[in-house]
């Protein structure tokens, strides 16, 4: 099941996902990224977007997929509540195919929140956690 949590950072929010699998954990901490900006609860999943990354580690990987994400939100306007990632193995690292369904932010609807600036390495991590499940976290810049 995938879960997510922000947790306080010096001056940013740092972002965590979790799940049963690699790709229920970068689902959940790209859920957790839009729900710095907006209530995702809110989020009706009326348009959706392809998104293709590669990236030559899992880290490279996260960094391309939550950026994509990013730039679709800062091109069209668009917030995600729903998202459906897989990830395969390459010769080069890495490919993440992913399925991102939202809506355009409604500023009375979504109840805005933080802006995201940029998505960072800053104390990313991706890992098996003691209970067995997938973690990913990291601190955009806000």
């Amino acid at each position: 099941m995938r879960e997510w949590e922000h947790y306080e950072h010096t001056a940013d929010i740092g972002i965590r996902g979790y799940g049963e699998t690699l790709e229920e954990a970068f689902e959940a901490v790209a859920l957790a990224l839009f729900d710095i900006m907006v209530d995702v609860r809110k989020v009706e999943p009326r348009e959706c977007r392809e998104v293709e990354v590669e990236g030559e580690d899992l880290m490279a990987l996260l960094y391309s997929f939550l950026e994509e994400l990013l730039v679709l939100h800062d091109m069209e306007g668009l917030v995600f509540g729903d998202v459906r990632v897989n990830i395969e193995k390459t010769e080069e690292g890495y490919g993440l195919r992913a399925r991102a369904c939202g809506e355009v932010l409604d500023y009375e609807k979504h109840g805005p929140k933080e802006e995201v600036k940029a998505i960072t390495y800053h104390e990313m991590r991706i890992e098996k956690i003691p209970d067995g499940r997938w973690m990913a976290q990291l601190v955009p810049d806000i």
